[in-house]
């Protein structure tokens, strides 16, 4: 990593005050928000005011070591005002190619439980906690995940959903900052910045153990009956 991509990798994660001479984290300022700007302008992606716009400011990011695999970035895809956001751990092989999340079988198999709730595609929002496929599919490691935070939150921000989904223990470990197994929480409702998140599995490991597939379809009736709510306020 170049000396001018750490000082952008530290001001995303927000280090402030960082000298152009440093040349590692330990002399930067400690962090006070995970919002800091990283360039001006439309450099910026925490500055978007737009999904396109950010998908477009975060298309050549270096600020991670995925970079260096992948083909190009995953930003997400879908309603940019979405009442619910169903989010994954990273791409995997055909989302990297494809530059689309969910394309693969566990995609096909999330679109397909879709309509069983009164929603398709097109209506929800769908993206990862990385951008950038992590080499292997292997997990992402923490401060891989710790690069993409920022844009993360920028993305819930925008999209403003009432609803985040998180399919996976990956996905729940970087938002609910939690190791357990999903199995002992999942269909329990929490909050992450303040919006309402509900933890269920992850289609490849539906598809990997259709038993699972029951515990699944009682998350997705919650999601229903809590969209309905949202409606009848309306």
């Amino acid at each position: 990593m170049s000396r001018r991509d750490l000082l952008n990798y530290l001001r995303d994660l927000g280090w402030r005050d960082v000298d152009a001479t440093v040349a590692t984290p330990r002399a930067a300022a400690r962090p006070e928000s995970t919002r800091a700007p990283a360039a001006t302008g439309a450099e910026d992606p925490l500055a978007a005011t737009d999904l396109k716009a950010m998908g477009r400011a975060l298309a050549a990011c270096k600020r991670c070591r995925l970079c260096q695999g992948r083909t190009q970035v995953v930003f997400g895809v879908g309603n940019p005002a979405a009442r619910v956001v169903f989010m994954g751990e990273g791409p995997g092989a055909d989302e990297d190619r494809l530059g689309e999340p969910f394309v693969g079988k566990a995609g096909k198999l999330l679109n397909a439980m879709l309509p069983s709730i009164g929603l398709k595609r097109a209506d929800v929002y769908i993206a990862n906690v990385v951008k950038c496929r992590p080499p292997g599919n292997r997990d992402p490691e923490p401060d891989e995940a710790a690069a993409c935070m920022p844009f993360l939150k920028r993305q819930i921000e925008l999209i403003d959903p009432l609803v985040i989904v998180c399919l996976g223990r990956i996905a729940a470990r970087y938002l609910l900052g939690t190791t357990a197994p999903i199995s002992s929480y999942r269909g329990r409702w929490t909050k992450w910045m303040g919006r309402d998140v509900l933890p269920t599995y992850h289609p490849a490991y539906l598809l990997r153990n259709p038993a699972a597939k029951r515990e699944s379809w009682s998350d997705f009736k919650k999601l229903r009956e809590r969209l309905k709510q949202e409606e009848g306020r309306g």
